[in-house]
């Protein structure tokens, strides 16, 4: 059997910036900065590749006082993740939100949303939501979803977090993405899922961690992402669909010191992809 590789297209950093490409976006941008999981979609550890090996290979689940664990060895030393260390660890205040939303509820906001594929089905297609439905869509599943393929696709899973958070209501998203580890766990880790955020509760369980110098290079969104989210797919009307009212904020650039609407987290700046990979390369030669 094969060890488990990286995904290049899993777990990415998102792209919340405003170039000239992004003209259109500005409102969803904006949604995204202030939201509750900015920090997990931005969140931007050095990844050491060795580190999340050991995990995954290492890694077994545990009940432990009632509480279900993952537990891990890193460099002989334990890692334990449960659904409330990711919930601190990743910034998210969801401990009482909903793990998914009624099916009729899914359909009907999907609906307020464009969505222009009616089904009975609990898959979903990106391709027929207006572009900024699309670019909102497509960064909450290719940053925070379990998958590591099929980016078109969405499940009701990830229908429930994108409707809660277009409509100001809370999802548990530090339960799926525990679950999702134990359910990949038991499926038989076919890739590395995760690694952005298991380098961050490496990090934090056991501190600095750059005595290991093969370095995965996180892969990033970048402002390509905005001319992929205009292109209108051969069965989608070109009707565009506003975002709710519940998503309108002022802009994180012009907010103050004692605005009303503060963020959990303050997002880490993304770096530019090009430099950032070539300075990886040329540590990782010389290591």
């Amino acid at each position: 059997m094969s060890s488990p590789k990286f995904a290049e297209t899993h777990n990415v950093v998102a792209f919340l910036e405003k170039p000239e490409e992004s003209d259109g976006f500005a409102e969803i941008i904006d949604f995204l900065k202030a939201s509750s999981v900015s920090y997990a979609l931005t969140v931007n550890p050095v990844i050491y590749t060795s580190c999340i090996e050991q995990f995954w290979a290492t890694a077994k689940v545990q009940t432990v006082n009632g509480v279900r664990q993952l537990q891990a060895l890193v460099d002989k030393k334990r890692v334990i993740v449960t659904e409330s260390s990711i919930r601190r660890d990743l910034h998210l205040n969801d401990a009482e939100g909903t793990d998914c939303l009624p099916t009729a509820t899914i359909f009907e906001e999907l609906a307020r949303m464009g969505y222009e594929k009616p089904s009975q089905k609990l898959t979903f297609y990106k391709a027929f939501f207006s572009p900024q439905w699309k670019y909102f869509i497509h960064t909450i599943t290719q940053c925070l979803s379990a998958k590591s393929t099929a980016w078109n696709e969405f499940s009701s899973s990830m229908a429930s977090l994108i409707i809660c958070l277009a409509t100001n209501q809370k999802f548990n998203l530090s339960k799926y993405i525990f679950d999702a580890m134990v359910k990949h766990l038991d499926g038989g880790v076919k890739f590395l899922l995760y690694p952005r955020f298991l380098q961050v509760f490496i990090n934090q369980q056991l501190g600095n961690m750059s005595t290991h110098k093969k370095i995965f290079v996180n892969p990033f969104h970048t402002k390509k992402v905005f001319a992929n989210m205009k292109r209108a797919g051969k069965d989608f009307s070109g009707r565009i669909t506003p975002l709710f009212d519940t998503m309108m904020v002022q802009p994180v650039e012009e907010m103050g010191e004692d605005s009303d609407n503060p963020t959990d987290s303050t997002p880490i700046p993304i770096i530019d992809q090009p430099s950032f990979i070539s300075n990886t390369l040329r540590r990782t030669k010389h290591s």
